[in-house]
Order: C-alpha cells, then sequence, then structure tokens
C-alpha cells in the first residue's frame, strides 16, 4: 500500500507543479493557495507512504536510490512548509513544488506497472514525448539565438557601434522579452517531455528505468532549465546572465539530444 499513498503524492504534487508553470507566463499568484493545500495534503500522503514501508521493512526506507530519493522529496517539502509558514516566501514554490513532484516521481517507479495495454496506446505515449521534446528544443533554441543576439547587440552598445540601419539589431528589451516568453514556452514543453519520458521509460523498462543514461540526462537537462527558471523569476536575473544560461541549457540538450539518438529503433519496435 505504501506505493499507493505515494503516488496518491505524487498526483497532488502535481498541482503545484502546474502552478509553477502558469507562474512562469502571468505571474498570478491566485492558484497558489490551492496549490499549496494540495501541497499540504500530498505530505501528508507522504509521510503515511514512509511510515508504512518502514513499518513493512523494518528499516529506515533508505535502502535504494527511489526511497532516497522519495524521503529526500519529503524532507525539501517539509521545510519549504515550515518555511513558508514562518515567512511567506511563495516564490520558492516556483522551484520547490516542480522539485519535489519529480523526486517523489522517481520515488513511486520503485516497483513497476503493468505493461502497455495495447502497442497503439505506447506508440501515442511515444508520439506525445516525441512532440513535446521538439517543441521545447525548438523554442529553446530560438532562446538560444535571440541570447546571441543579445550578448552582440550588447557589445556593440558598449563599444559605441552604430550597424547600418539594415544590419541593426533589434533594442535590448525586445530581445529580453524575446528568450523571456522563449524560455518559459520551453520549459513547459520540456517538463512535460520529461514527464511523458519518466513514464514511458518506466512501463517500458520497469524499475531497470532508472539506469539508462538517455533519462539521466535529460532530467540533468531539466533541472538545469529549472534552475535558470527559478534564477530568472525569482534572483531577477535578466539580460547577459540568463543569455549565456540560456545557451548552457541549449549545450545540456544537445548532449541529451545525442543520447538519444537511437530513440528510432524504440519507434520502431
Amino acid at each position: 500500500m505504501s506505493v499507493i499513498w505515494l503516488r496518491t503524492a505524487a498526483v497532488l504534487y502535481a498541482c503545484g507543479l502546474l502552478y509553477a508553470l502558469i507562474y512562469v507566463f502571468w505571474k498570478n499568484t491566485r492558484l497558489f493557495l490551492p496549490a499549496m493545500l494540495a501541497f499540504g495534503a500530498g505530505t501528508v500522503f507522504h509521510l503515511v507512504s514512509i511510515v508504512e514501508l518502514w513499518t513493512d521493512t523494518g528499516h529506515l526506507p533508505l535502502a535504494n536510490f527511489y526511497e532516497t530519493s522519495s524521503v529526500c522529496a519529503f524532507l525539501i517539502a517539509i521545510l519549504f512548509l515550515l518555511g513558508y509558514t514562518y515567512y511567506r516566501i511563495a516564490i520558492f514554490g516556483v522551484c520547490i513544488f516542480p522539485l519535489v513532484f519529480f523526486m517523489t516521481l522517481i520515488g513511486a517507479t520503485e516497483f513497476p506497472v503493468a505493461p502497455w495495454s495495447s502497442p497503439a496506446i505506447r506508440n501515442v505515449w511515444l508520439t506525445v514525448h516525441v512532440a513535446t521534446v521538439l517543441i521545447g528544443y525548438a523554442t529553446l533554441t530560438f532562446a538560444a539565438v535571440a541570447s546571441v543576439y543579445y550578448l552582440l547587440q550588447e557589445r556593440q552598445l558598449k563599444r559605441k557601434q552604430v550597424m547600418p540601419s539594415a544590419n541593426r539589431l533589434p533594442p535590448l528589451a525586445t530581445l529580453d522579452r524575446i528568450i523571456s516568453v522563449s524560455m518559459n514556452t520551453g520549459f513547459v514543453f520540456i517538463t512535460l517531455a520529461t514527464i511523458t519520458g519518466v513514464v514511458w521509460a518506466f512501463i517500458e523498462d520497469g524499475t531497470n528505468w532508472i539506469g539508462n543514461p538517455k533519462i539521466a540526462f535529460f532530467l540533468f537537462t531539466w533541472a538545469f532549465y529549472l534552475a535558470m527558471i527559478f534564477l530568472r523569476i525569482s534572483a531577477g536575473w535578466r539580460g547577459r546572465r540568463i543569455a549565456w544560461l540560456a545557451v548552457g541549457v541549449l549545450g545540456c540538450s544537445l548532449v541529451t539530444w545525442a543520447t538519444h539518438f537511437g530513440l528510432r529503433s524504440f519507434w520502431l519496435k
């Protein structure tokens, strides 16, 4: 039963993830309270899962990566709830909600589930995963291109170089808006791609999915992306800093893409 409670917690944590994805676009905090209530309920189910697993096994549930990820996610959730109770820092939720969700999702894959009920469902799920990956990478590439132009434009302005009208780059404010919108859109699709990829790999490979380097690279890229979004929203990073980060995330994405070069072979199975 412990895994059922843990998967219930992951579903409730997903409400916080949804809030974070919405917030990066509209900066609206009206959904924070419902997300916070769902997040708090998730920690209760999470605690029940940990206690029940501890009772069943007779030892602290830290025997493998799945259990460690679950317990760590629970501790992060508790610290966030305590911190919010005392300091009312809601902005941390933009980073904490997605992080706790994914760590709990990883913990919830300790026990395998039934295989695909039909090849059609399997292919549709993979199609959704590939589509979200491609859209995410396309928007990230656009953000990286805008970042390069931002750096060039900034360099020209510092050197007081005046380019001909035909070759003049867009204003820095325009490029910064393009970077922000592209990054936000890319983050949403890369997050969806990561969720669908983890679930697909889990159903496909069972508990062995965690050792797949393709998934490891994808999770690392997503974590890098999350850090970039958090720094932009919470720390107010703009301009050169965020431009370099966008280029860095694109570099990680290219490495991830290289590790998925053999994805077509899975598609044709």
